[in-house]
């Protein structure tokens, strides 16, 4: 097919979660409570270490921002779901679905650049504890938070500087809830085999090796922590373990769409909906749950708000 004699697609259609009206009015009660728990969650995770100066540490700095970031994250793609699942007719114009395939890649770079970062923070605490602050400064951790929203930027600016040279002259159905490059490089009407292994290769390569490098540094981490005492190394585990958790929740979906040829596979949308949805409302809860620290940041907020609130009441 010769792209040339054909039109520009204007808009796509989001073929969504399912085309069954009883189930989309299902998902979206599930997830517009997902969603605000997602909302609420992270931001009160953000609230928290802004508030309370005991938390004005470089581990809860790192963890402000991811939360900040989860909540981007999942604003991106989880609003415009909630819509088009009450939507008979749900579709995204060409520069809508540019401008939020943009968004989807530059706030993901940047947590896998910042979960990158945080590790490096926990092995740097973990093997060398009497030289840490001087290590993590605050100059460090601005640096560190500089280069990994550039290269977030650098990595989304590829993925759109190569999908929006692509002739889209139909078909038009978008086989997803959003728009990203697995689903949008399959409607392209030209040979795209050299491009979906640039794709893989920025995408699904560089994330499955910064997977394998955490997953290994914490090996290490752990590994150190068995010559410490019982109770430095049982503070130290449960950090690690959540970190671990919340990098295995980011990283595996995002290793199983992006490190694969392009094709459609039944788990597809779900994994995508765990990723996108539901791992950025999951990860205040694995860090706050056994973290004493944040638990009393909350108790103390919760405090001082009935303090504030009691003389009206009277």
């Amino acid at each position: 097919m010769n792209p040339s004699n054909h039109s520009q697609v204007a808009a796509f259609f989001l073929l969504g979660l399912s085309q069954v009206w009883e189930l989309r009015l299902l998902f979206f009660l599930v997830f517009s409570a997902v969603y605000l728990m997602t909302v609420t969650g992270n931001l009160l995770i953000v609230a928290l270490v802004a508030s309370d100066p005991r938390l004005h540490t470089t581990m809860y700095f790192l963890l402000g921002n991811l939360s900040f970031l989860d909540f981007c994250y999942s604003s991106i793609t989880a609003p415009r779901m909630l819509a088009d699942l009450l939507s008979s007719c749900p579709t995204i114009s060409f520069g809508a679905c540019l401008t939020q395939l943009f968004f989807f890649h530059f706030i993901g770079g940047i947590k896998i650049f910042l979960l990158t970062v945080m590790a490096y923070d926990r092995y740097v605490a973990i093997s060398q504890p009497l030289r840490y602050t001087l290590i993590m400064n605050q100059t460090v951790c601005g640096v560190f938070m500089a280069a990994s929203w550039v290269g977030g930027f650098i990595h989304s600016i590829v993925q759109v500087a190569l999908t929006v040279q692509l002739p889209f002259c139909g078909p038009d159905k978008l086989d997803n809830f959003y728009c990203d490059v697995p689903q949008l490089i399959k409607l392209a009407c030209t040979d795209t085999f050299v491009l979906e292994l640039l794709m893989v290769s920025n995408n699904g390569l560089v994330t499955l090796m910064c997977f394998l490098v955490l997953l290994g540094s914490y090996t290490a981490l752990l590994v150190m922590l068995r010559s410490r005492s019982r109770e430095g190394r049982s503070k130290a585990l449960s950090t690690c373990a959540s970190h671990i958790a919340v990098v295995t929740l980011i990283f595996v979906p995002c290793v199983y769409i992006y490190a694969r040829p392009f094709r459609t596979f039944p788990m597809d949308k779900a994994v995508s909906v765990l990723y996108t949805v539901v791992t950025p409302m999951l990860n205040p809860a694995i860090y706050t749950l056994r973290n004493k620290e944040v638990i009393a940041a909350m108790k103390k907020l919760w405090r001082k708000q009935k303090d504030l609130s009691g003389p009206s009441e009277h």
